[in-house]
């Protein structure tokens, strides 16, 4: 398995599993650089999207492994691989979050050295509290 920055190749297979955002969102997305893959024998098989808080702060608002390969450590790759590309971007933080009563994902925040921050709550569009997270680098 290698991570890798999304390219173009990639675009299609992102707007096919990437349904939280729009086709278009996707591409400008990849455009700017802000998906890495996972890929196994050059097939994709996960990936991580990011933003930018306030326009400086890295925030990570995704990650997605394909189910038959999930618990074998590619959703930490990408993170480890996205945190190493915002520490050289001169990143001194970087922020995630996770639905509060969606217990796992949160644990793995935390074992990944992320600590929460505080919680917001987005009324009829998300009445579910969203739990944000922040690492100093």
């Amino acid at each position: 398995m290698k991570v890798e920055l999304a390219a173009i190749v990639h675009l299609d297979w992102l707007k096919a599993h990437d349904v939280h955002v729009s086709p278009v969102w996707s591409a400008r997305c990849l455009s700017l650089g802000e998906y890495r893959v996972a890929v196994i024998d050059a097939e994709p098989v996960g990936f991580l999207r990011h933003s930018w808080f306030w326009g400086t702060i890295p925030y990570m608002e995704l990650v997605l492994v394909l189910a038959p390969v999930r618990r074998h450590g590619i959703g930490t790759a990408l993170l480890k691989h996205w945190e190493a590309a915002m520490i050289l971007r001169g990143a001194r933080f970087l922020m995630t979050s996770s639905m509060a009563d969606e217990p796992e994902p949160q644990a793995w925040h935390r074992r990944n050295g992320y600590r929460e921050t505080g919680q917001l709550t987005f009324g009829s569009m998300q009445p579910t509290p969203e739990v944000f997270f922040i690492k100093e680098i």
